[in-house]
């Protein structure tokens, strides 16, 4: 069993590395705003404690272990970040911004959170590979599991919701045409990034 240190260290580590879910953090908050790019986050989240349970029942294993299954997993996540990608580089921003607004953006925020982080087949492999290095022989294998994925959620929260804040900030004080580049600068990388998992080998 490593220290708690390793993992906090591991953990930290792997909130800050880029990759879909921040994608869609920074393109929701470009797009919608803050309040919506917190919805993104909690759904995010509840992605990433999905990817925890499964891996503590030995459903991520299953899938590891399954060429078709993990193939299956990994092109509809490509899938998914290729369309939401698209949509914002296609997207038509319109002039209301009226209160609302709010409710559907926030819901279409957390649906991205979480559409993102559960077909993300990554955590699959994140969760299989680093759970066991922590568990001692004997140890309830749920609890510890939530209790560490729980720890990640902190730190996406707190990383993530940092960057909505600076591009919601970014966003008031820029005008329309730069937010626009935002956002499709942000669906660029969400297409790109559904290419090269779409393309990748295990």
């Amino acid at each position: 069993m490593r220290s708690i240190v390793e993992f906090l260290v591991i953990a930290l580590v792997v909130t800050l590395t880029p990759g879909p879910g921040t994608a869609t953090i920074l393109r929701v908050a470009a797009r919608d705003g803050r309040r919506a790019a917190m919805s993104a986050i909690v759904g995010n989240s509840a992605g990433v404690l999905l990817w925890g349970i499964l891996s503590a029942v030995g459903v991520s294993s299953l899938i590891l272990a399954s060429q078709i299954a993990f193939d299956t997993l990994r092109l509809g996540g490509a899938t998914v970040l290729i369309v939401i990608g698209l949509r914002s580089l296609l997207h038509r921003r319109r002039g209301d911004e009226s209160p609302d607004q709010d409710t559907p953006r926030r819901r279409a925020g957390w649906r991205s959170g979480l559409i993102t982080s559960a077909s993300n087949p990554k955590l699959a492999v994140f969760f299989v590979a680093l759970f066991p290095q922590f568990l001692t022989r004997g140890s309830p294998v749920l609890p510890y599991a939530l209790g560490m994925a729980a720890v990640i959620v902190v730190l996406d929260v707190l990383w993530y919701s940092t960057l909505a804040f600076a591009v919601d900030r970014a966003r008031t004080v820029l005008k329309p045409r730069v937010q626009r580049g935002m956002e499709r600068f942000t669906g660029a990388v969400m297409v790109g990034l559904g290419v090269r998992l779409a393309t990748e080998s295990r």
